[in-house]
């Protein structure tokens, strides 16, 4: 399989988006020249790792980075060894010039507004190759393939895990690379992709890597989805239904803050599939023509740092609240309609909410 590539060509000459001081670096080495002066002038690096196709909650990131660091890298990668073999790589979106726009205005405003940033505006870009990412050549998409790759267990193994048993190698793996190439003090992460969050703690930990990982929490539509670059799948029709998942677990942590008799796994997951499957019964009341259908790969309670199931909720300790949708493509698809990114595949949507650990000082 061929890696389609994410951006224009390389050139010799200094490279930047448009109208902007934003440099793009397209090689290791690049990235390198560009890291080695701030190093030595003690001057600090937020890094925020993207596959692309910016949204709101990229751009939280690079907000927060922006407070906190003397320069943002923002990378624009899509990896191939975080796709299994029947996944959408092929269709991911890639909007290289839309998300130029995007941080050409957020570079504007961080340099106009000035207050409260560290950082005058986003510093460089980083969108290699597959040819650089992976010299070895083109990484394995399948369980048993060869290659040199990270792997955490037994966290890489549940939840997402189960479904997707390479994504989070891959996931591990690229970062690794970014994280040795750019030598971040800090990178940053979205809440939405909570197991992610927990894998790349455990491997800033476990491989002792100098930098400190950040979590910003989850950007949500008004109806409550959480921003996703795979929203773009959805269409019209998918897209009025798609918050049931956040609904649903937001049920279920209503029956958790019920009382303490409320802390069974049972009761809190029930409150969460009971309402899932009353907007799928209301759906498939519908003519096929209207309806949207979807099945729930999985709804979870973990503890916070292993993500293993739990029986019980320890308000000392919290727990995450998870789940995983399938949204199916659309039936009876009419005339002119808005099926969304490359017709409207199916999508694949994950969220979660956070159970806070109790005060133990008021407990």
């Amino acid at each position: 399989m061929a890696c389609r590539s994410t951006s224009p060509s390389s050139s010799s000459a200094v490279e930047k988006i448009p109208s902007t001081s934003i440099r793009v670096l397209r090689s290791v080495e690049a990235v390198r020249r560009w890291r080695r002066p701030h190093t030595l002038d003690r001057r600090t690096v937020g890094f925020v790792p993207t596959m692309g196709a910016l949204h709101e909650g990229h751009v939280s990131l690079i907000r927060a980075a922006a407070r906190e660091n003397h320069h943002v890298v923002v990378s624009v990668y899509v990896n191939p060894a975080q796709f299994g073999i029947a996944e959408d790589l092929g269709s991911y979106p890639v909007t290289w010039a839309a998300d130029s726009a995007v941080l050409a205005r957020l570079d504007r405003e961080l340099a106009d507004d000035g207050a409260g940033f560290l950082a005058a505006g986003v510093s460089a870009v980083f969108a290699p190759s597959t040819a650089d990412m992976y010299p070895a050549g083109f990484p394995g998409q399948a369980p048993d393939s060869p290659g040199s790759f990270v792997t955490l267990t037994p966290i890489s193994s549940v939840l997402e895990g189960a479904s997707r048993p390479t994504f989070f190698r891959g996931v591990a793996t690229v970062c690794m690379k970014l994280f040795n190439i750019v030598q971040p003090d800090r990178v940053y992460f979205g809440q939405k992709d909570v197991q992610q969050t927990v894998v790349i703690r455990a491997m800033v930990r476990d491989f002792m890597l100098p930098t400190a990982v950040v979590i910003g929490p989850t950007v949500r539509a008004p109806d409550g989805l959480a921003q996703s670059s795979r929203n773009v799948y959805l269409g019209a029709r998918r897209r009025a239904v798609a918050p049931v998942l956040h609904d649903a677990l937001r049920a279920a942590e209503t029956a958790y803050s019920a009382g303490a008799g409320a802390r069974d796994r049972d009761a809190i997951l029930d409150a969460a599939r009971s309402l899932a499957d009353a907007v799928l019964a209301d759906q498939m009341a519908l003519a096929p023509a209207q309806r949207v259908r979807f099945e729930i790969d999985y709804l979870s309670l973990s503890d916070p740092e292993t993500m293993q199931e739990l029986a019980q909720v320890d308000p000392a300790r919290g727990a995450i609240l998870s789940g995983a949708i399938r949204m199916l493509p659309v039936e009876d698809p009419q005339p002119d309609e808005d099926r969304g990114h490359s017709d409207g595949p199916l999508v694949r949507l994950i969220d979660n909410i956070i159970i806070q650990p109790a005060d133990t000082a008021a407990a």
